[in-house]
């Protein structure tokens, strides 16, 4: 196990952030290097190395393929991540979902099938932290 492997996955980003702001809608497809943090709107495919987060009220139409990933919003789409993936209370999901590690809050929406790619099952919490902390 590494130093960070018990840490939340949002004290883990690093590196300069593309950060979508809350009243910003994107719309077209997303490639490029993370961190990405999402507060507005996208729609579109995401292709992203590294670290994408999705805030509470956030929304993503399109498929998102990302190394990490942290989403608090809705995603219309099918999501693979690459590594970890943490799914806040305030999510919904509406697509396939599948990660190598996945760990979902008590009042997170899956509507579609999830799949780990890893060893362990998911892993399922209750929120603990506010929105944004």
């Amino acid at each position: 196990m590494t130093e960070h492997s018990n840490r939340r996955l949002r004290d883990q980003f690093s590196g300069t952030p593309t950060f979508v702001a809350e009243n910003m809608r994107i719309v077209g497809n997303l490639h490029g290097n993370g961190p990405v943090i999402v507060c507005g709107r996208i729609e579109g495919d995401g292709e992203i190395t590294g670290a994408v987060q999705l805030a509470a009220g956030a929304r993503w139409h399109g498929n998102l393929h990302a190394e990490h990933a942290i989403v608090a919003g809705e995603i219309d789409g099918n999501v693979a991540i690459d590594d970890k993936l943490e799914v806040g209370f305030s999510a919904v999901i509406k697509g396939t979902v599948r990660a190598k590690s996945i760990a979902i809050a008590k009042g997170a929406v899956i509507e579609g099938q999830v799949q780990v790619t890893g060893t362990a099952p998911p892993t399922h919490f209750a929120e603990k932290r506010t929105p944004g902390q």
